[in-house]
């Protein structure tokens, strides 16, 4: 059996998006399949390739809903609670291919509600801002195993190294370490700061990596965590390299910007409106601090459609 896809990608975190009534026998796919059918897809050598599939579900006309679910899943075919990046593509591919005429939705993902409003032109979305709700700070419930109820500049021990961590999840769980140049991450490897023509590749992706898959999978992470390694330009602008649960490193992630914005601004560091340049782009994120609430901006594009073999 064939199925339609569309591949898109926000600031480069690119994923195999499927709406879900063009697939008559989904609801007869077991989880299992699903996974496999997520990996094969999600591979950059023998499939579309990608950070992992979007599947989309029109909620519109169930009292009380949101008008579309989003249903996300990693590369390795893990579950995912949110993706910035992501529902900001959810909500051009929505307005792009008709499903709806709104230039304001809201988008559900694992029973979290996002609200979202589309910047249009010549009947196309071209940037989407998003409410991604308030920051949850406590450890608990990010989940982080602390003593203490925040978790702020706090330390952790990888492979006899201390790093300082800052903690928060936007719908996932996110761990922020600040680095700089000459920073302890370049020089544990003995690396030399590697900085990209856009000056935005500063930590060296084996370290990156390296230290990115130790702390995704340390044990004060129960559901393990995202990393940002994030340098601080000024008060307005920092960069970000950002390596993902069940993915790895990415050219960008929505919630991991929104995290830093966050802790940096816990930390002291940025005023409430930051840039947050990524490899893949930029993000303008602002943190409401009287309302609570985190606003991400950015773009949303499509790379192509097509059609690929379900496989199962």
């Amino acid at each position: 059996m064939k199925i339609k896809f569309t591949k898109m990608q926000g600031c480069g975190n690119d994923y195999i998006y499927i709406y879900g009534p063009e697939l008559p026998m989904w609801g007869q796919v077991g989880e299992a399949d699903k996974v496999k059918l997520v990996r094969r897809l999600s591979d950059r050598h023998f499939g579309i390739g990608g950070d992992g599939v979007i599947f989309i579900h029109p909620m519109a006309g169930t009292p009380g809903q949101a008008d579309f679910e989003m249903e996300m899943y990693n590369a390795d075919g893990s579950r995912a609670e949110m993706c910035g990046n992501g529902i900001r593509c959810v909500a051009k591919y929505v307005y792009d291919k008709g499903w709806t005429d709104k230039r304001e939705i809201s988008i559900v993902s694992c029973g979290k509600v996002k609200h979202l409003e589309l910047s249009v032109e010549n009947g196309k979305t071209v940037s989407v801002k998003v409410n991604m709700g308030t920051p949850v700070l406590n450890a608990p419930d990010i989940p982080v195993i602390s003593k203490n109820d925040n978790v702020i500049g706090e330390e952790i021990e990888v492979n006899g190294v201390n790093y300082k961590m800052t903690c928060v999840s936007m719908g996932n769980p996110h761990a922020v370490f600040f680095v700089e140049e000459g920073n302890i991450l370049t020089a544990r490897d003995n690396e030399e700061v590697c900085v990209g023509k856009d000056g935005t590749d500063r930590f060296g992706r084996e370290t990156v990596a390296g230290i990115g898959q130790l702390l995704e999978k340390h044990p004060r992470f129960p559901k393990k965590t995202n990393v940002e390694f994030v340098n601080v330009i000024d008060r307005g602008t920092v960069q970000m390299r950002v390596w993902e649960r069940g993915t790895g490193e990415t050219l960008a992630c929505g919630t991991g910007a929104c995290a830093a914005a966050v802790a940096c601004i816990l930390n002291g560091l940025t005023g409430e409106e930051v840039t947050v340049k990524l490899l893949g782009g930029e993000l303008k994120i602002r943190w409401d601090r009287q309302e609570n609430l985190v606003y991400m901006t950015g773009p949303a594009e499509t790379v192509f459609d097509g059609e690929a073999d379900m496989g199962i």
